[in-house]
């Protein structure tokens, strides 16, 4: 195995999930190529990921994704001076493909391989471009990691070349990402969720529903988690206020009525779904999205002052939110605290979030053995 990087290019290999990625990132810090097969269709009809379904689309796609990523960047195998895959979290069938794959090739090529845990992905999409940007995010850094999976916040600082973890905030049932998901299929609309949530709700009223805020008592959790409850997170309990607004409302008939509809079109999108939703439904996307991203914005706000972070990262599939991005640049304004999204290519899952990551590994030389395994519950900090 080669033990010194050369020119810095890396190929990350991403497949927790329904996306199929490979990218080519050089030194931790300019995109060569990000090649992303999506599985969206393939879930649609199911209004969520079948995991048997996702590994065998992996598998289909592994290799010409790879392909195609070496293609744009216009380089070979050869040129490479490290594999990166995602270890976890994630499905385990679906993050087997990527594992093996990469190791098969670390192996033939004789090239480190090196792992990342793919919530570190998520932080490291926004460093990396900031570096390419010649920008600076200043530390000890809080990143709220926000996606159908996962919802945590983490600050992070640099130490010694290798970026530090620790978690200080988590989600204990419902991701924001999954309960948007459920919430849309609850009312008729596609999979995922969050795009149509997010077109959908700007047509609504965000206060037609008083949805209120969302406390967690500290009593229940306190032997389950030393993270303070100020910091904590659950959907579950307004994902079934939706469910009770839909019963009590009488809406059944006309989600019913709009499902329907949106099945007999080809690839519908929310634009399809608005002449179908009257203002009363309108009303309770807009207020559920504006209960989500109130209590995402309160806690996360609340946990840079008392950490003192110098600035603050939103990273993952709901960072693509238009309305996320709108209040939470206006509370980190008004709080004077220097923020940074992603962009949307690298707000989802992708592969140049994972070779990003592994720059500072492979400087350190940091590398997974042989004997590297999913970790489908794989934890960061």
């Amino acid at each position: 195995m080669q033990a010194a990087q050369t020119t810095g290019l890396i190929l990350g290999i991403e497949s927790s999930c329904d996306e199929t990625s490979a990218a080519v990132v050089e030194r931790g810090a300019r995109v060569l190529s990000n090649a992303v097969a999506s599985q969206v269709r393939t879930h649609a009809r199911y209004g969520g990921v079948v995991p048997e379904l996702a590994s065998r689309e992996h598998l289909q796609n592994i290799v010409p994704v790879v392909r195609a990523a070496l293609e744009q960047a216009k380089v070979t195998l050869e040129q490479i001076d490290a594999i990166a895959v995602t270890e976890g979290p994630g499905l385990a069938g679906a993050l087997l493909v990527g594992i093996l794959y990469a190791k098969g090739l670390a192996f033939a090529l004789n090239k480190p391989l090196i792992a990342v845990n793919h919530l570190e992905g998520h932080i490291h999409a926004v460093l990396l471009e900031a570096r390419m940007q010649a920008q600076t995010v200043a530390a000890p850094l809080l990143a709220l990691v926000v996606s159908g999976g996962h919802t945590h916040l983490y600050l992070a600082e640099e130490r010694d070349g290798l970026w530090r973890y620790r978690n200080v905030g988590k989600t204990l049932d419902d991701a924001a990402g999954e309960a948007f998901d459920k919430v849309a299929k609850l009312l008729g609309l596609g999979y995922p969720g969050g795009p149509w949530i997010d077109a959908l709700a700007a047509h609504g009223d965000a206060h037609a529903v008083p949805f209120g805020p969302i406390n967690i008592k500290q009593k229940p959790y306190r032997a389950a988690t030393e993270t303070s409850p100020r910091f904590l997170f659950s959907f579950s309990g307004l994902k079934t206020a939706v469910l009770r607004y839909v019963e009590t409302h009488a809406l059944r008939e006309r989600i019913e009525a709009r499902r329907a509809a949106l099945a007999a079109m080809e690839n519908p999108n929310a634009q399809d779904a608005l002449p179908l939703c009257d203002a009363e439904t309108l009303g309770l996307i807009a207020s559920f999205q504006r209960a989500v991203i109130d209590d995402l914005l309160r806690k996360t706000v609340a946990a840079a002052e008392s950490l003192h972070a110098r600035s603050l990262i939103v990273s993952g599939g709901v960072a693509a939110n238009r309305e996320l991005r709108r209040r939470f640049t206006h509370e980190a304004q008004q709080h004077k605290l220097p923020l940074a999204f992603p962009s949307i290519a690298l707000s989802t899952d992708n592969a140049a979030m994972i070779a990003a990551a592994a720059w500072p590994r492979l400087a350190a030389g940091e590398f997974a053995s042989a004997a590297l395994n999913a970790d489908p519950s794989l934890k960061l900090g």
